[in-house]
């Protein structure tokens, strides 16, 4: 089975859909002949021709504007935000328009659109290129909301997200694009080609959206994680030897919450980790879920280890990031509390 980078593996999942469905648009700034700042788009103008995959004006309210109608009228919009940072101008549309679409007209029209967005830090892009807004989005009812961890669900991901005819935002952890980064920045990177999860089959398939997988199994926690946090739990896990079971989350939204819980009443203990600042971020909601669910359960407190409730500093970017060291120390914590 060939292997890919998550670089390759989205661009793949485009060029897969696109194949299938005449119906697939793909448009953003500078994603035509210049094939994204990543890269991502890189040679679907040329194969698809200016009508399927074109650049637009630097206006994100007018990209996913644009994409509303189209989708409204029948095409399959899959649009990309330069970085995630940049999404703000574009979320009255997202927010008022995309996620209420289906149910202002009584489901006469869906929105059946993607809108791709490349998150969080860990690249030294500072406090407007380092961003992972996933809370603002799963606050919305009506969109979905998905964030891989490698290159085999980034496609299937992607590909169900293209299908889906209600809007999925989907964000792309930019500090995985070439490899999995277990926070240790110092050290070299192991590129995906290495990797077993860089395994990424031609053709069609789709990873489920809504449906979780336990990347390493465990019984003394559980850490729940997505994104770039899954590896760097992994790295706390291995490093304290602690026998953490870590769960993918792999969707915010829909949430595969039956996974969670099973894990939980299992291991009587939980820590979750995101990049994003803590407070109101997704692990509170996580957090809430857990006590809700397993009360009777719970041998300590949920912990959380997240960003700090600042903007993402450039000087001080792994002080920000939510490394090994600091989810260790959360791990050590809950099992002696």
């Amino acid at each position: 089975m060939p292997r890919r980078t998550m670089i390759e593996a989205i661009r793949d999942a485009m060029d897969v859909s696109m194949a299938r469905d005449e119906r697939v648009i793909v448009f953003g700034e500078d994603v035509g002949f210049f094939g994204g700042v990543f890269r991502c788009t890189q040679g679907l103008q040329a194969k698809y021709g200016k009508s399927r995959c074109f650049d637009a004006p630097i206006n994100e309210s007018g990209i996913v504007g644009s994409a509303i109608g189209m989708a409204a009228y029948g095409l399959k919009p899959c649009v990309e935000i330069q970085f995630a940072d940049y999404m703000y101008p574009a979320y009255d549309q997202l927010t008022q328009e995309a996620a209420r679409l289906r149910y202002r007209s009584n489901g006469d029209f869906t929105c059946p659109i993607v809108v791709r967005m490349p998150t969080g830090g860990g690249i030294f892009g500072g406090q407007t290129h380092s961003q992972s807004p996933e809370a603002l989005f799963t606050h919305v009812s009506g969109l979905k909301t998905v964030v891989p961890s490698n290159p085999h669900d980034a496609k299937g991901l992607l590909i169900a997200a293209i299908e889906d005819p209600d809007p999925v935002i989907f964000l792309e952890p930019k500090r995985l694009y070439n490899g999995p980064f277990d926070g240790h920045h110092d050290r070299p990177v192991t590129p995906w080609s290495k990797h077993e999860l860089g395994e990424v089959a031609d053709g069609h398939y789709t990873v489920p959206l809504g449906k979780a997988v336990i990347r390493r199994p465990g019984s003394a926690v559980t850490v729940l994680a997505y994104g770039t946090m899954v590896y760097v739990a992994q790295a706390a896990a291995e490093e304290t030897g602690i026998d953490a079971e870590i769960i993918d989350l792999r969707t915010l939204l829909p949430l595969d919450l039956d996974t969670i819980v099973a894990s939980v009443k299992k291991t009587g203990r939980c820590v979750v980790v995101h990049e994003a600042t803590l407070t109101s971020g997704f692990g509170a909601e996580l957090s809430a879920l857990v006590q809700e669910n397993c009360f009777y359960h719970l041998e300590a407190p949920v912990a959380r280890v997240a960003g700090w409730d600042t903007p993402y500093p450039h000087a001080q970017e792994w002080d920000y990031f939510p490394g090994p060291a600091r989810v260790g120390r959360a791990l050590r914590e809950t099992l002696e509390a």
